[in-house]
């Protein structure tokens, strides 16, 4: 597997950027077709002052690099974006503590977060993709360079009913691989996390025998064995530090951290995680918000050959319109930025660009906010 370093991924972005000027009253024009991987990318539309956010860690690394080249094109910017996890994320957006939330799930209206969003906002919040977040199956196994895993195995891993790397149910996914009798040590998410329900999703849809708790932010509702670690960077770490480990965790840090990733048997074959391989599961993700609403249902149970199913959309939560129109106006043009320009330097940070129908749908709500 080809692994990028993160490290190069914000200048470059930044450096792409900067070869044009920053216009303060010009907004971007995004291409007819919607791609993200096509033509050169306008100067960002510039506002000054000061935008916060907070919340998914999971595009945390996407986050800092748009950052770095909005606010080096757009002098006078000043983004600050606080990975504190979906659910903190998206407490603080409601509370009014910050101009927009990360998180790697739309507004759930069963828990309250849709009617909260809507008394903060006065007026009608909007879930917009905005990074397709393949969910990495890392790991830290000696002398095991390819491992392939699926969505029963992989609940019964994390559930504490596949304890040692030789199982007879790990080598049948695994003919001619020498699998030590090393202990497993699965790590996951102990804070509230989309990545942890996006995670559960995928096995509840394909392992509903073994996985029988409702998905939840909170993965200590699932039972899950093993150890628990804050964010996706102390997940990554963890796994890195531990023999026998394996964790959940967004692409990007499995990139950065130059961690072994498992193929997944989604049914229609073993498929390697790859930015490619998670925007072809992302073609299935039907649209269903209202509006300028994108709120996305993915399919998990996907069987298509070639398509990582294990993925997650991480999401900006916004108001239509502010009481603020200058902090309405920093809002739309940032996320005008990241959905056009910023989409193509993606790949190299371990994420998939929204695919091009989509990508083209959100530039338009992006444009609804005032």
């Amino acid at each position: 597997m080809k692994l990028y370093r993160v490290s190069l991924v914000a200048g470059v972005i930044a450096g792409a950027i900067a070869l044009s000027a920053c216009s303060s009253s010009k907004s971007n024009t995004p291409a007819a077709s919607g791609s993200s991987s096509s033509g050169t990318a306008a100067a960002p539309t510039c506002s000054t002052g000061k935008l916060n956010g907070a919340g998914s860690t999971a595009q945390a690394n996407a986050m800092t690099a748009w950052i770095t080249a909005y606010q080096k094109a757009c002098t006078g910017s000043t983004i600050n974006y606080n990975g504190t996890g979906s659910g903190a994320g998206v407490t603080s957006f409601n509370a009014g503590q910050v101009d927009f939330a990360g998180s790697d799930a739309a507004l759930n209206a069963s828990a309250g977060e849709v009617t909260a969003a809507q008394t903060r906002c006065k007026s009608t919040p909007l879930n917009l993709p905005m990074v397709v977040g393949p969910i990495a199956l890392a790991y830290k196994l000696s002398g095991v360079d390819k491992l392939i895993l699926n969505g029963d195995v992989t609940a019964k891993i994390f559930l504490g009913k596949i304890t040692t790397w030789n199982d007879p149910a790990i080598a049948a996914l695994n003919s001619g691989v020498t699998l030590p009798a090393t202990k497993i040590t699965p790590v996951y998410r102990s804070d509230s996390s989309g990545t942890t329900k996006n995670f559960e999703n995928w096995l509840a849809a394909t392992a509903p025998t073994v996985f029988t708790s409702k998905p939840d932010k909170d993965s200590s509702k699932a039972g899950f064995a093993g150890v628990g670690k804050s964010g996706s960077t102390g997940v990554a770490a963890a796994i890195s530090s531990t023999p026998g480990a394996i964790g959940y965790v967004e692409y990007s840090y499995a990139v950065s951290g130059a961690l072994s990733t498992a193929q997944v048997d989604n049914g229609g074959g073993a498929v390697e995680l790859s930015p490619a391989t998670a925007s072809a599961a992302a073609l299935a993700a039907k649209i269903v918000g209202t509006g300028s609403d994108l709120a996305l249902q993915l399919d998990y149970a996907t069987k298509t050959p070639g398509a990582y199913p294990v993925i997650l959309v991480t999401y900006e939560i916004v108001c239509t319109k502010y009481s603020s129109a200058a902090t309405g106006t920093f809002v739309k043009n940032f996320l005008t930025y990241t959905s056009t320009g910023g989409q193509t330097g993606l790949p190299a940070l371990g994420y998939a660009p929204l695919p091009a129908d989509l990508q083209t749908k959100v530039q338009a709500s992006v444009a609804t906010i005032s």
